[in-house]
């Protein structure tokens, strides 16, 4: 039996579900393509190449990318589950994305306006998570 003073579960807004599934693919496939990285330099060291791709940065890339997938992924998956982390950690990202294409003179490009408005979304939705 529920108490009267028990707190009202959290709602998932819209937007931060689409957002934190689109994040989600992103982070899939940018693990899958790390891993997939790691799978051709290591194919093509052992084939003979000798490329400096080939050899040990290619495989330092291919990590990078990797932990850069498994990254955004569990960032999307705090933002599912509404976690004051992943909304902070959401928060720099896009501000930093802002200042820097405003730096960078880009006031109407295409990741400007997309990032000032993710910004402002998250602003306004900070209350749902915890």
């Amino acid at each position: 039996m529920a108490t009267p003073y028990a707190p009202a579960p959290a709602t998932r807004p819209l937007g931060v579900a689409i957002l934190s599934v689109l994040l989600g693919i992103y982070g899939v496939l940018l693990a899958v393509g790390g891993v997939l990285l790691i799978v051709a330099v290591t194919a093509f060291s052992a084939l003979g190449a000798s490329s400096n791709f080939a050899g040990l940065h290619g495989a330092i890339a291919g990590v990078v990318v990797l932990i850069f997938g498994l990254i955004i992924l569990g960032v999307a998956l705090g933002l599912w589950h509404l976690r004051l982390w992943a909304l902070v950690l959401a928060l720099i990202v896009t501000f930093l994305e802002v200042v820097l294409n405003g730096i960078a003179g880009n006031f109407i490009s295409f990741a400007f306006i997309v990032g000032l408005l993710l910004f402002l979304y998250l602003l306004a939705v900070h209350r749902h998570f915890h």
